[in-house]
Order: C-alpha cells, then structure tokens, then sequence
C-alpha cells in the first residue's frame, strides 16, 4: 500500500489574509500557496575573496555574485563563511544592491549610510559595491546586534565601513553628509510567514505601530541625507501601511521625488504604483524568494547644506603608523593613525572620521592592523580578515577543512607542522586567522567570543 504524505496548510491569520486579498497587485491565493512551502536558502559572494568561478547553483536573476542553493545548509561548519567568502542572505534582498547600482551609477566618492545595518547582509553588500573610492556608515541601535554587525563587516574586509551604535534621531545633527540613506526598516515581518516564529510574533495592533515606527525612524536620519540625495528605504511585508504608503507620506512631507527602476526581464517582481510613488514587491510563488517590499526617493535639490570637517587634532595620520603597516597592508598613509598603542587605517579621512565619531557612537573604525606590545606588532584578526592585506607578510600555512573547523573551535593544532612564530593560517588559499607557533603548541589568535561550538561533521560539503 502507498501512503501518500500531506503537507498540512499553514494556518495564516484571518486579518492577514483578509487584507491581502484585497490587494490587487497580490495573488492571494498563489502567496498562500507559496508561504505553506519550506524556505529557500541563498548566498552572496564576495568577489574580492573569491574571484573564482562558482559553478553548480542557479544565479539569482537580479545579482551577480547570488545564488541560490538546493536547500538549508549549516554555514557555521563551513570554514569560508568565517573567512567572508560569501555571507547567506535572502535573495529578495539582494535587490537592495542592484537598487543601487542602477541610481548611483557613475558617482564616485559616496558616502552611504545603512541605517538599520545589522546583522549585516546590506551592510557588506554595499561595502562590496563601494570598494575603496566611498565609505559606509553601518548602524545599529541594539549593542548585541552591533557586535554582530561588526563581526560580519570585519569577516567581509574591505575596510571601507564605520560601525555605529546609535539611535537614527542622532544622525541628524550630520545634516547633508550622506549620499544615500538605506533603510531597512524594521516591520511587522509578514514575508518570512514560512516561518511559524513569524507568523505567531504578527498582530493587526503590531503592523500598525510598525509603520509609524518606520516614518519616525526615516525622519528623525532625513536631515543627514544631502539635498538631491537617495532613500532607500525597504521592508520585508506586504503590508501596503508599512510600504507603499508609508513611501507616499515620506514623499508627500519632504518633497522628494520617487524613483523608478529597470526590472530584468521575467523576474517576477511586482511594480507597485501608489499616489504618483513606485514601489518592488517581491512576492512568493511569483519569485524565488521572501517576501520583500522596495523602493527610493531623491531629496529635492537644494534642502540641506554640506558638511564641516571634525576637529582638527582628535585624531591625525601617523608616519610611524605607515611605516610599521606599509609592508603588511595596501592602506592609503593620511588614514592610518595611532590610538592607544592599536595601528588603526581609519574607514575616512581623519577629519571626515572626527566629524563622525562627534556625532554618533562609534564601535568600529575601519581596520585594526594590530597593537604594539614591547615594539612587537601584535597582528590583529582584523588583519587577517582584510582584503588590503599584503600576502606573504608573514609566513602561511594551509589547513585542512578538519582542521579549520578545529581552529574556528579554538582547538590545538599540530606544531610540527607549520612554520615557528607568526603564522597566517589558511583554508583553501583564503586567510582565517593568525596563530603563533611555539614549537611545543600553537598559540590561537581566532578571537575568542567568536569561537564556534557546534561539533565537526564528517563528511560536510562546503558550500564553494
């Protein structure tokens, strides 16, 4: 006899669906469908880790260096995550990056600010994009999720990106000094309903107070964008409250010009017309993805003024720091500076970082090359981590996978086999740390609360 196993249909609640079959835009019925269906799961590489092919996974259609994978995976035992070859990110998302290509396409010298940065899947996507020529600002208000934010950022090295932990009302006294504002808004989470976490946490009550959190959170940072700048301003709803009307009545206060972007040809995703505002809904079962809303505003011209620099003193460029960093790492010598004994190349311009760390709460500063203890360079992971790193600085060694996870496990590896002192370990030719080799035990430098616990698995297929 054949028994035929039925998946049970996910009790959604009532209002909600009640709603969104008033949506025309939306095909109630196929979102339904699509939320009863388990997760997808996809990543995004970063190209200056990996600049080799990657083969065997469907691209998603709006991101060069996305893809899709055939299901959940345990990144945690994969030792490239660690080493910021490529971070999971939810594939609607990864818009975001195509958003802004597409409106700051040939403009050099940006700076950005990611308003609610963490945990990190925008913030190093637009770290990726702006390379060396721009800076990132990436924000977040909750100390414990601005630790994690800044572990993501340093694992994803490139070395352009100040982490903040500061509420959006405090950016306002930056008036004018951003290009763009992302803001990925905190909502009320109706596009990860294949989660039942999320579909327990809704209410009605809950997305209502959502969206006003969202115009206050836009509003309280619009004074730091500069006049003819761009919002980019996102959630992961469907609720119209908290997107497309929420675009509305920002444009409606402040004047700014919504706008519109090129969509690749069947991507399925919804353009959404509200008021004379265009927003991108990306709904399950018409993409391969969550449940996503998008959209952007230009700032008048002419609203704001520009900045000043900082204080002239608070930090300056150090000959000595140059000169201790210039065989180790690629970094430009007015941003390397001295700072309680730790070599530090500064996101910015030493002035530019000033102005910024007398506004907000600064917690990451770009990158640490490492501390001076006895006229001895400690190296900093930092170091490790970063994409500017000169290779052949010091002495490498290759690990095995095993005996990567042992090193992300802060487990002792074998002395005999790797070179006395200092030594940069390596997994597949992509850094992961530093160690330091005492002939009778090796000394781990992997930091210590980043230190994973899950156990080893033999036979793990890493993702790359």
């Amino acid at each position: 006899m054949v028994i035929f196993a039925l998946r049970e249909k996910k009790m959604l609640p009532a209002e909600f669906l009640k709603r969104i079959g008033e949506q025309s835009y939306i095909d109630a019925q196929g979102l339904e469908e699509a939320l009863s269906q388990p997760s997808g799961a996809s990543v995004r590489v970063n190209p200056h880790k990996w600049p080799h092919l990657v083969s065997g996974y469907e691209k998603v259609g709006w991101e060069p260096n996305g893809y899709y994978l055939p299901g959940k995976r345990p990144f945690t035992l994969d030792p490239l995550f660690h080493a910021g070859v490529y971070y999971p990110q939810e594939s609607s998302s990864m818009f975001t990056g195509e958003l802004f290509r597409q409106f700051t396409s040939g403009m050099t010298g940006l700076r950005v600010l990611d308003l609610c940065g963490a945990p990190g899947g925008k913030s190093t996507h637009l770290s990726a994009l702006l390379a060396s020529d721009g800076l990132l600002v990436a924000n977040e208000v909750i100390r414990a999720r601005a630790a994690v934010l800044a572990e993501n950022i340093t694992k994803w090295g490139i070395g352009n990106t100040i982490v903040t932990q500061s509420d959006p009302a405090r950016f306002a006294a930056m008036e004018g000094f951003f290009d763009v504002i992302v803001a990925d808004a905190p909502c009320s989470g109706e596009g990860m309903f294949r989660s039942e976490g999320a579909v327990r946490e809704w209410s009605g009550q809950n997305a209502r107070l959502c969206s006003e959190r969202q115009r206050r959170i836009v509003m309280e940072a619009w004074p730091a964008l500069k006049a003819g700048g761009i919002l980019i301003y996102s959630t992961c709803t469907f609720n119209p409250a908290e997107n497309e009307e929420n675009i509305f009545r920002i444009s409606e206060t402040t004047g700014a010009e919504s706008l519109t972007a090129n969509l690749p040809e069947g991507c399925g995703i919804t353009a959404i017309s509200h008021e004379g505002i265009t927003g991108y809904g990306f709904h399950p079962g018409r993409v391969k993805g969550e449940g996503f809303f998008i959209a952007a505003l230009r700032k008048p011209a002419g609203v704001g003024r520009a900045i000043r620099d900082g204080r002239r003193g608070t930090l300056k460029a150090s000959a000595s720091a140059f000169e201790k960093a210039e065989s180790l790492a690629a970094f430009d010598r007015e941003r390397l500076v001295i700072a309680e004994n730790r070599i530090i190349a500064l996101a910015a311009d030493p002035h530019v970082f000033n102005y910024i760390t007398e506004r907000v709460t600064v917690i990451k500063s770009g990158t640490m090359i490492g501390e001076m203890k006895n006229n001895d360079l400690v190296p900093a992971h930092d170091l490790a981590m970063s994409v500017r790193q000169k290779r052949g600085a010091w002495p490498e060694y290759e690990l095995t996978r095993d005996e990567a996870v042992a090193y992300l496990r802060l487990e002792q590896l074998p002395a005999a086999k790797m070179p006395t002192g200092r030594v940069l370990v390596c997994h597949r030719g992509v850094p992961l740390g530093f160690v330091k080799n005492l002939g009778s035990r090796v000394n781990n430098g992997y930091p210590q609360s980043w230190r994973i616990r899950m156990e080893n698995q033999q036979g793990f297929r890493e993702i790359l």
